[in-house]
């Protein structure tokens, strides 16, 4: 029995070994023998979602693990407090602007023609208080009156040309209308209250947090009627794309690759159906090998970090997921200034 065991392992550990020389074998024939394999890992980028606004939260709409949309509602804070700051802004905004309207169109024509109106009563009254000056002028010199008495109404007609005077120059305001000065300070005092009102408005929408992209909700931090400040992580969203793999090249490959090259990348769990991808990025700084790369020959040696983007992702790629890299070297490089990465 245990010889049988015994001849079964063998058995099983050869089919394996030569399983794994074939496929090593169909790697090194692709396009004349000309393929570079590389490893590395899943890198999923992931957003930590905030409200640019602090409050209470009032609804958070999905659950960890569900699946977001671009431009979801993912939570809302209690919007009381900002919708009556834009009421307020709204108001001030519509006072400054009817201050303004007032400064540019001047007087109302009934306060001109009060200010006629005045004119022509003070000329009058200057006219009477001319006249009696003059009689007195006389009788004062024939001792018919006394001298206070001329002096009394020399100085009620002063008076009356100083009151015409003041009402005449009150008319010319109001038909030439308020300063330009006056006029430029209450367009600036509008627009400081529509910039008020802008920002208090864009702090309305800042209490709703809206998916930047598609992906699944990975973390839900804060729940409903938490107090949250402003910039603090309520949840995490996993991206679906873009999807890359982080992985490095030995620098006596470096001149094989270029952005934009064609890449396959496969999994463990599906090995006979490769992901298509391609050269993002290739660092231009030299690095030694992470231990999470394996391939034990290379872990001492210096390698450049590189980006290969995955063009059909699904969920069969996970964040962190080892995997395999093979780029097909035979093709040459483009030219300068033909194709790019991302």
């Amino acid at each position: 029995m245990k010889k049988k065991v015994l001849l079964l392992g063998m058995v099983a550990l050869v089919a394996a070994g030569i399983f794994g020389y074939r496929y090593w074998q169909q790697q090194r024939s692709v396009n004349g023998g000309d393929a570079l394999i590389l490893y590395g890992n899943v890198d999923i980028r992931k957003v930590d979602l905030g409200f640019r606004v602090g409050g209470r939260i009032a609804q958070v709409a999905f659950e960890e693990g569900d699946k977001v949309r671009r431009g979801d509602r993912v939570a809302v804070l209690d919007q009381a407090p900002y919708e009556n700051e834009v009421a307020l802004a709204l108001a001030a905004r519509d006072r400054a602007a009817a201050e303004r309207n007032r400064l540019e169109r001047g007087s109302r024509p009934q306060e001109i023609r009060q200010a006629r109106a005045q004119v022509a009563e003070y000329e009058a009254s200057l006219r009477a208080s001319h006249e009696e000056f003059q009689r007195s002028e006389v009788l004062v010199a024939e001792d018919a009156i006394s001298r206070q008495s001329f002096d009394d109404i020399r100085a009620r007609r002063d008076a009356a040309r100083a009151r015409l005077e003041s009402a005449r120059e009150t008319l010319a305001l109001a038909e030439e209308g308020f300063r330009e000065e006056d006029i430029a300070a209450g367009q600036a005092q509008l627009a400081e209250a529509e910039a008020r009102l802008e920002s208090a408005r864009i702090r309305l929408a800042d209490t709703v947090i809206v998916a930047p992209s598609d992906g699944v909700l990975l973390t839900r931090i804060a729940e409903p009627g938490a107090i949250v400040a402003a910039g603090q992580t309520v949840a995490t969203l996993s991206l679906n794309d873009p999807i890359w793999v982080r992985a490095y090249v030995p620098e006596p490959d470096l001149g094989k690759i270029w952005p934009g090259m064609p890449a396959e990348i496969m999994t463990d769990s599906r090995p006979d159906r490769p992901y298509k991808g391609h050269v993002g990025f290739i660092s231009p700084e030299a690095e030694f090998t992470p231990k999470n790369v394996e391939t034990p020959r290379l872990r001492t040696d210096l390698v450049f970090r590189l980006r290969v983007v995955a063009d059909n992702p699904d969920e069969g790629l996970r964040q962190g997921m080892p995997v395999t890299v093979t780029l097909d070297t035979s093709k040459p490089p483009p030219k300068r200034g033909q194709g790019s990465g991302s």
